[in-house]
């Protein structure tokens, strides 16, 4: 898939805001709490248009009860995608509009995510460097597997500077 990269859209909150009140007419009980992470979520940073949402759930295991109802509505259901413990699912094919990223809530990729997230909310000239190193990268890649292998260990550095900057290293 090629590489999309998009300022800064008030639009995007709106867009989470909708895909949660619609996902909790599917999974009901089983969620426990919406968050909106990844680039969307924190204002001023270029992102791919994909809105990164993270649905906390009592129990992973009961969420690949709905793979079948999810593909029938339009869902592509891609389990664990790499990261234990996670499902995911994508939607709009693709132009993708949502990644849906379920975790059970001990999880501890639900803290690392959210840690990060409000690091680059709290440090904007931080925010601003990781923009700038993605329009770098979309200038060079034209697909997002690669795009994405390269962007992983400045990613992997900050969410360090993020991790100590929250524990008050």
């Amino acid at each position: 898939m090629k590489v999309r990269l998009s300022d800064f859209n008030e639009h995007w909150a709106e867009m989470f805001e909708d895909e949660a009140r619609f996902l909790e007419t599917i999974f009901g009980g089983e969620i426990i709490k919406f968050e909106h992470f990844g680039s969307t979520s924190v204002r001023g940073i270029k992102a791919k248009p994909v809105i990164d949402m993270m649905c906390i759930v009592h129990d992973i295991e009961n969420i690949d009860e709905f793979n079948e109802k999810m593909n029938s509505l339009g869902y592509d259901v891609a389990g664990e995608w790499g990261i234990p413990g996670r499902r995911l699912f994508r939607k709009g094919g693709e132009n993708r509009t949502h990644h849906i990223h379920f975790y059970q809530h001990n999880n501890p990729h639900i803290n690392r995510h959210l840690i990060f997230r409000d690091y680059l909310r709290t440090y904007p000239q931080e925010a601003e460097k990781y923009s700038k190193f993605k329009e770098q990268l979309a200038r060079k890649f034209d697909d997002t597997r690669e795009y994405s292998l390269a962007k992983k260990t400045f990613v992997r550095e900050m969410e360090e500077r993020a991790l100590n900057w929250f524990n008050g290293k």
